[in-house]
């Protein structure tokens, strides 16, 4: 079973948090894939990955530049993971019918967006009933809260 940790967003978007998340995925020797609902997001963050200052460099790559297997993070608006990725984050509310290929799944959701909050709410009940072990992580003036 998958480890899903909800991390609600309180104080900054999921591109400004991304990084620090991303780098530590990296630091651990890991490799993401990030799936968004459009692929206007997908181009959002793949410009703002390029230019994040922490951690300096998150090396990178969506559909558009290819070669999947090479990316240690895989931007991606569909179900695809080329780059064997085993940590999963989610944005904009997607959900993954399989979480069977991750080991840590993170679900980014907007809390000042009450339908976002909703949808998070469903989200963790399906996979509770999945037995799947669960933290929520409330942002904080600086960093995370583990809440309950």
């Amino acid at each position: 079973m998958a480890q899903i940790g909800f991390y609600h967003l309180t104080r900054s978007p999921a591109l400004a948090v991304l990084p620090a998340l991303l780098g530590r995925t990296l630091a651990a020797g890991k490799r993401a894939v990030v799936r968004c609902a459009t692929a206007q997001r997908v181009q959002e963050l793949d410009d703002g990955l390029w230019r994040a200052t922490d951690p300096l460099w998150l090396p990178h790559g969506t559909q558009a530049m290819g070669h999947g297997q090479w990316q240690p993070i895989w931007l991606t608006e569909g179900g695809d993971v080329p780059n064997g990725a085993t940590f999963a984050f989610l944005l904009d509310g997607v959900e993954v019918p399989d979480l069977s290929p991750f080991e840590r799944v993170f679900d980014l959701f907007d809390g000042h967006d009450e339908a976002a909050v909703a949808a998070a709410r469903k989200r963790w009940v399906a996979w509770r009933e999945g037995s799947h072990e669960l933290s929520y992580w409330q942002q904080q003036p600086k960093g995370w809260a583990r809440r309950k």
